[in-house]
């Protein structure tokens, strides 16, 4: 593995591990315009996950000799489903919580949960940097967008449930930087085949999976025809960004 590979991938998580604290003091300084611009956010995020999943991810796996075959395909549709049976777990294991208990183990659930996405999302970025810089950047762009909301909202849950901000802040830190050991052990453990073969397709679906599941079904909430329409717009704004990545591949 180059070592240039290495610097790239892992400046990039570096960088994507940051919004989690630089998120996170946004909501503490301003929670007023956070609730203004938050659902813009999102819909910017799905935009550009839908946009790197359909623009740069499955071209890529389509471009390795034979196509998008049937083992690419499953493993598209794995990527899917295993986020929806990770986030079934997380919300069997919330439901069965005692009464009495609901504070802490919440609030360790969700770091818990966050920790895996975040191992995830390091090991996607990584693999993509090792099929081309420009898919690299492309990933981690698409990544650093949907982590901005997902890590507001993850501050704001340990909040809720009892942590004190200072901490909260912390431990949302700290389980970002948790992107930096799933990037590492894909660099350092995959060959360029099983990335091309897996981790490519397998990050698409897990793209398609958060903006069709978890992103858009929130924009849902806003009814007015004015705001929706700029939702709408901020969407096709997150995939126009994918777009214009494709000029520096």
């Amino acid at each position: 593995m180059e070592a240039s590979v290495w610097t790239q991938a892992l400046l990039a998580v570096l960088v994507v591990s940051s919004v989690s604290l630089l998120g996170s003091l946004w909501l503490v300084i301003r929670p007023d315009l956070l609730q203004r611009t938050l659902l813009l956010l999102v819909s910017f995020a799905a935009g550009a996950l839908l946009g790197d999943a359909f623009l740069h991810l499955i071209p890529e796996s389509s471009n390795r000799p034979g196509g998008l075959d049937v083992a690419s395909s499953a493993w598209l549709l794995t990527g899917i489903l295993s986020f929806l049976v990770l986030e079934k777990v997380l919300h069997w294991h919330h439901a069965h919580m005692p009464h009495e208990e609901v504070i802490h183990p919440v609030a360790m659930s969700n770091l818990v949960g966050d920790a895996l996405h975040n191992l995830l999302d390091g090991a996607i970025v990584a693999g993509a940097f090792v099929v081309s810089p420009g898919t690299g950047w492309a990933t981690a762009v698409a990544v650093l967008l949907h982590e901005i909301p997902q890590e507001l909202g993850d501050f704001g849950i340990l909040v809720h449930t009892g942590v004190a901000p200072r901490r909260a802040l912390a431990l949302n830190f700290l389980s970002g930087l948790i992107a930096l050991v799933g990037a590492a052990a894909t660099l350092w453990l995959l060959p360029l085949e099983s990335v091309e073969q897996f981790l490519v397709p397998f990050s698409a679906g897990a793209f398609v999976y958060i903006a069709g599941t978890d992103l858009i079904p929130e924009l849902h909430k806003e009814p007015e025809p004015f705001k929706s329409l700029l939702q709408v717009l901020a969407l096709v704004a997150g995939m126009g960004v994918m777009a214009a990545l494709l000029l520096v591949e």
